[in-house]
């Protein structure tokens, strides 16, 4: 029996390669007869570098660059396979994770680091980049990325404005002249799984200023900069930030790759499944194991698993997937081409030890090995 095996990761648990391993290695307990082959997988989101680095044999690169609150931090991105595209999570270098509880507030914090990060990818030869946006710390419409790449912002009194979101409304000339022709001539994906508009009551500041640490005052401010931003940009380059599905992503970074870098923005898992040649990878498959921390109604709307699915449903393969938690009573789950679904978790557990690496490691081992006896059951 051909099986592929394409976890997402299990959010502060495991690694797509890791979950992917204990799976093997249960599936391995029954029977050599197994012929299995992995692909790491991800959404966009964390991960992203991983799958596609290992998925195209490609290699890891580090940086040190400007954090979120201006202090240096350690950035990885990946060069894939073709040594000419750059993977980047944008949470890398602006990642909520970067900071305390109490450090985070997206009025000062920047975007900085990420054109730091696709400076140093460029030099290392990179003119086409896969961005993945999410979890960052940031409301600054992806300005402290373009002032990197040499875009200059200044405020009524001819001065350069500075970091964070606060700074927006402060901007009322862009000058573009000072870009390298190097820097235009790039080529992004972007990874954007959320449709939100710039600024308004569905906006980044509204929508995802409380959980970055923005007060009510905030959130106000920090639209009305969003807001303040994109009339300027409109009055002086003609481009419609509001306009664009997706610009409010990663506290506006949506709309600076959309709106200057001439990005794509584009479903994750789709994207992620095309660079790792899915499709291709399923032929002479007979079954399909994947899964992630949690499946409920959100894993139909643009998970990876769906993704995966999905694509097994079109080549006949039935699906299985796997979690920590499942939300029961969703059709869209089997709609979706998961053809049967099951926890990992064997018994009552409190959250901190059922995510314990490796609890969920073993877990993972245990419902593969499970899996496997029925498979090797069915087959006699």
């Amino acid at each position: 029996m051909n099986i592929l095996v394409a976890m997402d990761s299990l959010k502060g648990s495991l690694s797509s390669l890791e979950a992917n391993k204990a799976i093997v290695e249960g599936l391995s307990q029954v029977s050599s007869g197994f012929k299995i082959q992995t692909v790491p997988i991800a959404d966009g989101g964390e991960g992203t570098v991983e799958a596609l680095v290992y998925a195209t044999n490609g290699q890891f690169s580090e940086k040190v660059v400007t954090g979120p609150l201006g202090h240096p931090v350690k950035a990885r991105f990946g060069i894939l396979g073709d040594k000419t595209t750059a993977v980047i999570e944008v949470a890398e270098a602006c990642g909520l994770p970067l900071l305390s509880v109490e450090e985070r507030n997206p009025l000062y914090t920047t975007t900085f680091g990420v054109g730091e990060l696709i400076l140093e990818a460029m030099e290392k030869g990179c003119d086409d980049f896969i961005i993945g946006l999410g979890g960052s710390a940031t409301n600054d419409a992806g300005v402290g990325m373009l002032q990197a790449l040499g875009y200059q912002f200044f405020n009524q009194e001819g001065a350069l404005v500075g970091f964070g979101g606060a700074e927006l409304k402060n901007i009322k000339r862009i000058d573009l002249s000072t870009v390298p022709q190097q820097v235009k001539e790039l080529k992004f994906r972007v990874a954007c799984d959320v449709n939100n508009p710039l600024y308004g009551i569905n906006g980044a500041a509204h929508i995802f200023g409380p959980q970055k640490g923005a007060s009510a005052d905030a959130v106000k401010e920090l639209d009305e900069g969003l807001r303040s931003f994109a009339e300027v940009v409109h009055e002086q380059t003609g481009k419609d930030l509001q306009g664009i599905s997706g610009a409010g992503a990663a506290g506006g970074l949506g709309a600076a790759f959309a709106g200057f870098l001439q990005a794509e923005l584009e479903s994750g898992v789709q994207l992620i499944l095309d660079y790792a040649e899915l499709e291709e990878k399923l032929q002479g498959v007979n079954l399909t194991i994947t899964g992630e921390g949690k499946l409920d109604g959100q894993t139909s709307m643009g998970k990876a698993p769906a993704g995966i699915a999905h694509l097994s449903k079109k080549h006949g393969i039935p699906v299985i997937a796997l979690a920590g938690d499942i939300t029961e009573g969703n059709p869209s789950l089997h709609d979706s081409g998961i053809t049967s679904y099951f926890t990992i978790v064997s018994g009552p557990v409190d959250l901190e030890t059922a995510m314990d690496p490796e609890v969920t490691r073993l877990n993972l081992r245990r419902t593969a090995e499970q899996i496997g006896r029925l498979l090797k059951f069915a087959s006699l």
